[in-house]
């Protein structure tokens, strides 16, 4: 069967064929930035042997029903979707609403996850939540502005690097952005968000970024890391965080238990299927799958189907 294979780490897989079977005819395959770090060799987790096929999330056909499929270390520390057909332990399957094409099903599943378990779980939203969300223009903080609007928070405030790619957050639901190049990033962080400061930060980025979000929060603010976009360190002074009596909180997908993944995904899903999120993404056919890497590099969503 036709397969993604990457063969060499810092290179975009090429399409090959591969000796393999399957019960589940894979449909389609969303990219993210961790198939990208796998694939760099940059996952703290490491990387199946090479070659191997990437692909950490998909929506496949389980007895002629469309299935999302994630976990098991699928793409991290074993192959993953990028092919035609695969097996996959069914009670891990989650059934997609009908509402969702495939495409959309695939992409709503990792970053909408991790959007929604650090504001939903974590750090529960509340109504007089500011809410910061840095690197907002990626999905993750995209679909993060919505959901934190979704929740009711009383002020959500996009951070990012491109004041052009903030700009759209607006029509998602964010009342103010921020950009993070130049003097004076602490100071427009709290008067973005009101003048204290948020009361909640999502953070894909750490480094720099998180920095200044700490030093802006208010006190008892909720700091909720899920990535490290900006750099894996980030220098936080102890006194704010005791003097503040901050919460710092870790997510990770990958840890989830099985049973939250899959109610995270379903409750996700359904807010998509209602027109409550938006997610945007572009298709690419397996054949394209290095212009879907490219794609996915430079922050485009990107869905392969096959």
């Amino acid at each position: 069967m036709r397969a993604a294979l990457v063969s060499e780490l810092g290179s975009p897989p090429t399409v090959a064929e591969i000796e393999a079977d399957g019960s589940i005819e894979i449909v389609a395959v969303a990219l993210n930035p961790l198939d990208l770090a796998v694939a760099a060799g940059r996952f703290y987790g490491g990387h199946p042997p090479l070659p191997y096929v990437p692909g950490a999330e998909a929506v496949g056909r389980l007895d002629g029903a469309r299935v999302y499929l994630f976990g098991e270390g699928c793409g991290v520390r074993r192959d993953g979707f990028l092919r035609e057909r695969t097996d996959f332990p069914p009670e891990l399957a989650v059934p997609v609403p009908d509402e969702l094409d495939d495409a959309t099903a695939a992409a709503s599943g990792i970053a909408g996850v991790a959007a929604w378990v650090p504001l939903a779980r974590l750090a529960p939203v509340r109504r007089d939540d500011r809410v910061l969300v840095l690197g907002a223009s990626g999905l993750v903080g995209k679909i993060a502005v919505q959901v934190a609007r979704l929740l009711g928070a009383e002020r959500v405030v996009a951070a990012g690097r491109s004041a052009e790619k903030l700009a759209p957050l607006t029509e998602l639901g964010a009342d103010a952005q921020v950009v993070l190049d130049g003097e004076g990033v602490v100071e427009r962080m709290r008067d973005a968000c009101g003048g204290d400061g948020p009361t909640v930060v999502l953070d894909p980025l750490w480094g720099a970024p998180v920095e200044a979000a700490i030093e802006a929060a208010a006190p008892k603010a909720r700091v909720v890391n899920l990535g490290q976009s900006a750099g894996p360190v980030a220098t936080v002074a102890s006194a704010a965080v005791r003097g503040k009596q901050l919460t710092i909180l870790g997510h990770a997908n990958v840890s989830l238990p099985p049973d939250e993944r899959r109610a995270a995904y379903e409750e996700v899903a359904a807010h998509v299927a209602a027109g409550r999120i938006r997610i945007e993404r572009e298709t690419f056919t397996l054949e394209q799958v290095a212009n879907a890497w490219q794609a996915q590099a430079a922050g485009r969503k990107a869905v392969v189907l096959l």
